[in-house]
């Protein structure tokens, strides 16, 4: 097997968000061993309710990103960048300890970005790219699988 071919390994991951389909993306892609999460709001989306406070809506969007990066086989200490956008600056200093719990230990390359959102009450939105840590066993695994088909 050709190291550059990943073997069919694209997967689509959806939250069932009713954004995904009217939009036409994915939570998330997994190619490989990166997965490409899509900017994530506060919602809960098993309500599509989204809570007032910055702080809330943030945990949500990690919640809803690690739920994603599961399901595609990743964890969050994968997360190799992340791009913040808030729509206000006072939100900052509001969600930096609520991101350095989350990220603190992982310290991805990262971007804040305050500007305006989709919808009003959207007060952050989150997108993180993750790429495997252990590139040779997922590799060697993905290679055993492809000889065992053959």
């Amino acid at each position: 097997m050709n190291p550059q071919d990943r073997g069919g390994q694209r997967r689509l991951i959806s939250t069932g968000s009713p954004f995904e389909k009217t939009a036409g993306y994915s939570r998330a892609v997994v190619d490989g061993d990166w997965c490409f999460v899509s900017g994530t709001t506060g919602y809960d989306y098993a309500t599509m309710a989204i809570p007032d406070s910055v702080e809330e809506q943030t945990r949500n969007c990690l919640s809803t990103i690690s739920a994603a990066l599961t399901e595609g086989g990743f964890e969050l200490a994968d997360v190799v960048r992340a791009n913040y956008y808030v729509t206000d600056r006072a939100f900052v200093s509001r969600v930096f300890p609520i991101l350095g719990e989350a990220f603190g230990s992982i310290r991805p390359a990262a971007t804040m970005i305050i500007c305006q959102l989709n919808e009003p009450e959207m007060k952050i939105e989150i997108e993180v790219t993750a790429l495997k840590r252990n590139r040779t066993a997922s590799y060697a695994s993905s290679l055993a699988q492809s000889v065992a088909a053959d």
